[in-house]
């Protein structure tokens, strides 16, 4: 609460030494803005010159519980592993003027000692990354984009794909048999849709050439991504089942292609294209119609479709998303059936030194799945790079490929890839959880600690979940997606959590991201050796950009956790207090020449 004028007793801020001569007493935490704002409803005084001891420490206290309270209980007892496996100190207490001169001794160590072994891999990981990226494509951030197309249509096609008999013999080719809508106008646009629509039939049936008819197949429900050369990714959501008859026939794909990823929300519509299949495939496409006419539902909104069904008249189906979509797409348990977690955390320590991924798994259900769990926990970073969850064998060459990529293949590619020259990768078998193929050290790439607190808190996954809560925020992390994303947040958190505080902005306006003394600032040397290799990636690259272009603060899950990590530091500057009080002073100045 501000004053409405800005006299000169109550705004009067002054120098340095006359701040100092105040002797006021330290708050011990950073304040957000939310903070200040409970300042003023709980009657703390708004004018530094009536600061007191008693309000500041009443405050302090009044803060201190409120941050608690809104930090659901899960959290803090994941944030509680990270404290006791990293230590006290997180961040130097240098400023920017000193920083590029500051020593990099580290002053966290007890036992990361600087072997030449060490420092060797840890040089070659570096120049390996350096070059490899400049090989790769560089993308462009796409989640503008994305949020352009939300407001637009719910999907871009819907297709059904069937094999059919390579003349004089006894193999089968897909191709599609159903499109809607048709693609009308030759513009440019629709020569490239023409150009996508030829790859579908592949990724519907990657073992196009292991099929026979049969006479029972239960229905599977998988997903794949085309990633275009611009970097924009359409998801293609697919229910493989039986059409109507008796005696051996060949199955069918139903793909549903759309710019945005919520499984979820697609398995319900394809749930319905199989209920009307069942009865008529003439059922399917007025359905698909009336779906193309909704608008696509934001975030925790609804949107309603009204049908008609022979024998149960009309219906009207809901199809709401969630207001965290981010994990709609998202199964980890079936992740953590395939493998171990010190498994997952070797593969999760590859993807974000941006190497190349193989897996290998019997059904296309798992490896669509397993895909998709291990991208989505590198959030709030994003893959830039090739992922193609289910590879068709006709295109298995990719992986000889230079640059980057996640791949998922059928066991029935294996003997095919062991013959290939593929370049350095990790080769993982999903039904076996071991690695056909690795590096060797990918149990070196992450900070030991927080690797540490990674293993011990997801190792403890059933019982952190399963422990009381009384918070009703407590709901949405209590499941085993909300936990493992909460855990893998927190290693972000403890590593790039202070990005926002060396994002400078010039006299225009424009945001500048201050690399060194953001990595330099970092008080572990593992942690900074980490921040080395993997700032040099382009998931690091696109995420700071996206930053630097916003007109707003970002949103979301991790910038909450951020916030919240920001508020737990010790003060890196001179006083709480002083920076209270730097930060009125400036809000006055700025009303002052307002008024």
């Amino acid at each position: 609460q501000l004053p409405s004028k800005a006299s000169s007793h109550s705004l009067r801020v002054g120098n340095w030494s006359e701040r100092k001569s105040h002797r006021l007493p330290r708050l011990p935490k950073r304040h957000s803005h939310d903070d200040m704002l409970l300042l003023a409803q709980l009657g703390i005084p708004s004018s530094p010159s009536s600061l007191n001891e008693d309000s500041l420490s009443t405050a302090s206290e009044l803060l201190s519980t409120r941050r608690a309270r809104r930090i659901p209980k899960l959290v803090q007892r994941i944030n509680s592993i990270y404290s006791a496996k990293r230590g006290k100190k997180r961040l130097k207490k240098l400023s920017m003027s000193n920083i590029e001169t500051a020593s990099l001794r580290d002053e966290n160590s007890e036992s990361e000692s600087d072997s030449d072994d060490r420092f060797k891999a840890h040089t070659q990981r570096l120049v390996h990354i350096q070059s490899m990226l400049k090989r790769a494509p560089s993308y462009r951030t796409l989640e503008l984009e994305l949020i352009e197309w939300q407001e637009r249509e719910l999907f871009e096609y819907f297709v059904v794909v069937s094999l059919k008999k390579k003349p004089s013999k006894n193999t089968y080719l897909p191709e599609v048999t159903y499109q809607f809508p048709k693609l009308e106008r030759p513009t440019k646009q629709m020569r490239e849709a023409e150009e996508r629509l030829k790859a579908i039939p592949q990724f519907c049936f990657p073992d196009a050439k292991d099929w026979l008819p049969v006479a029972e197949y239960n229905s599977e429900t998988f997903s794949f991504m085309l990633t275009g050369e611009d970097g924009s990714r359409r998801f293609g959501y697919c229910r493989r089942l039986l059409p109507n008859g008796k005696g051996p026939r060949l199955p069918e794909v139903y793909c549903v292609i759309s710019r945005l990823g919520c499984f979820d929300l697609f398995s319900k519509i394809l749930d319905e294209v199989e209920r009307r299949r069942g009865i008529s495939a003439a059922l399917v496409y007025p359905f698909m119609r009336s779906l193309m006419e909704s608008p696509f539902p934001a975030p925790g909104k609804t949107i309603k479709v009204k049908t008609f069904l022979p024998g149960a008249g009309n219906e009207v189906i809901e199809l709401r998303r969630p207001m965290d979509s981010r994990l709609e797409h998202v199964d980890f348990e079936c992740l953590f059936k395939c493998l171990s977690v010190r498994q997952i955390i070797r593969i999760f320590a590859s993807l974000l030194l941006e190497r190349r991924v193989i897996f290998v798994a019997d059904k296309l259900s798992t490896l669509s799945s397993c895909s998709h769990a291990v991208v989505a926990l590198l959030y709030p970073f994003s893959w830039q790079h090739t992922f193609i969850p289910v590879l068709p064998s006709s295109m298995i060459d990719i992986v000889c490929c230079p640059t980057p990529f996640l791949v998922g293949l059928l066991s029935s590619s294996l003997p095919k890839l062991k013959e290939l020259p593929v370049e350095e990768a990790l080769m993982v078998n999903l039904g076996s959880d071991r690695f056909i193929r690795q590096m060797d050290d990918e149990d070196t790439l992450l900070p030991r600690k927080l690797q540490a607190a990674l293993e011990q808190a997801l190792e403890r996954k059933n019982e952190l979940i399963n422990q009381d809560s009384d918070s009703d925020s407590d709901d949405e992390c209590n499941t085993l997606n909300g936990l493992v994303s909460e855990v893998f947040i927190r290693f972000f958190v403890e590593t790039v959590g202070h990005y926002s505080l060396f994002l400078t902005q010039n006299e225009k306006g424009e945001r500048a991201f201050q690399r060194e003394a953001f990595r330099k600032s970092v008080a572990s040397k593992s942690i900074r050796r980490f921040l080395e290799v993997f700032m040099e990636s382009q998931m690091f690259a696109g995420f700071i950009q996206d930053r630097e272009l916003r007109k707003c603060r970002a949103k979301g899950l991790f910038e909450q956790r951020v916030e919240q990590y920001l508020e737990e530091l010790p003060d890196t500057e001179q006083s709480g207090v002083n920076k209270f009080l730097r930060g009125l002073g400036n809000k006055m100045k700025f009303l002052h020449k307002k008024n």
